[in-house]
C-alpha cells in the first residue's frame, strides 16, 4: 500500500469514528448495532470493529449484555477539558454572575456551531419554578434567542446558504419558514436583541443578546425565564441587564 492510500484511509477511520461519537452524543441512550448500522451506513462489519475499539478506549460503552451501545466517558472528560480551557468562559463568570443576581433567573452562554447553539455556561435561577438546560446540550439556533442573536449578525445571504427553506417545529409558535425567519433577524438588528417567546419551548420564553467581540459574533448570552412570571417591569429589568452585561463582556472579551 502506498503512503497516499495508507493516508486516505488513515483520514477515512478518522472520520467515521467522530461520526460515529456525534451519532451516540445527539441520540442519548443505548442503541442496538443495527440501529447504528442503519443511522451510519457503514459494512456491519467494520462498524462492529470500530465499535469494539472504542469500547475498549471507554468512548463508547457497552449494556450489561454486550449488545448495545451509547457514548462513553471519556467524551464527558474531552468535553469538560473544552469547557475548563475555554478563555471566554473564563473571562465571562464573573458578568454571568452578576446578571444572574440582577434578574434571578437562568442565565446561559451559548455558542454558534453551524446551524445549532451549544451551551458553555449556566447560572441557575434563584425560583423554584425554573427551567433546566445542561452545559454541552445544543439546540437550532432558529427556535433560540441566543441562536437568533447570533444569526443576526451574518448577513441575510448568509443565513440563506446556511439554513433550508423549511426549518425544524420544537413548538406551535416556532418559526419554521426561512424568509420568516429572516425578517425576524432584521427586527433582531434594529432592538440590538432576540426573543424565544415559546418557540423552543412551551411555558419559557428567553432574551438573548450577541457578544460583539468579533464579527460576525460567535458568542451570546441570554435570560430564560416562564412565562407565568413575566410581567412587563420584569422583561424591561431583564432586557437593561442583558445590555450591560453585553457591555462587560464585549470589553473583557476584547483581546482574545
Amino acid at each position: 500500500m502506498s503512503a497516499g492510500e495508507t493516508g486516505g484511509a488513515q483520514v477515512k477511520s478518522a472520520v467515521r469514528t467522530v461520526e460515529l461519537l456525534e451519532f451516540f452524543a445527539g441520540r442519548p441512550g443505548m442503541h442496538s448495532l443495527a440501529d447504528v448500522q442503519a443511522a451510519v451506513g457503514y459494512p456491519k462489519s467494520s462498524l462492529y470493529m470500530l465499535l469494539r475499539t472504542l469500547v475498549d478506549l471507554d468512548w463508547v460503552e457497552t449494556d450489561a449484555t454486550g449488545t448495545r451501545y451509547g457514548i462513553g466517558v471519556r467524551a464527558l472528560l474531552v468535553g469538560t477539558s473544552y469547557i475548563d480551557g475555554d478563555e471566554v468562559v473564563a473571562v465571562a463568570r464573573p458578568t454571568l454572575d452578576r446578571l444572574s443576581g440582577d434578574t434571578t433567573e437562568t442565565i446561559h452562554l451559548a455558542r454558534l456551531d453551524g446551524t445549532n447553539v451549544v451551551y458553555l455556561a449556566t447560572r441557575q435561577s434563584e425560583h423554584y419554578l425554573r427551567p433546566f438546560t445542561r452545559v454541552g446540550r445544543r439546540l437550532p439556533a432558529h427556535s433560540t434567542s441566543l441562536g437568533k442573536a447570533l444569526l443576526a449578525t451574518h448577513s441575510d445571504e448568509r443565513v440563506r446558504a446556511m439554513l433550508p427553506e423549511r426549518l425544524e417545529r420544537l413548538t406551535e409558535h416556532t418559526i419554521t419558514e426561512r424568509e420568516r425567519l429572516i425578517e425576524e433577524l432584521a427586527l433582531v438588528r434594529e432592538r440590538g436583541y432576540a426573543i424565544d417567546r415559546e418557540e423552543n419551548t412551551l411555558g419559557l420564553s428567553c432574551f438573548g443578546i450577541a457578544i460583539p467581540y468579533r464579527t460576525p459574533a460567535r458568542d451570546a448570552i441570554s435570560c430564560s425565564v416562564p412565562v407565568a412570571r413575566l410581567t412587563p417591569a420584569h422583561e424591561q429589568l431583564i432586557r437593561e441587564a442583558l445590555f450591560d452585561a453585553r457591555d462587560r463582556l464585549a470589553l473583557a472579551a476584547r483581546h482574545l
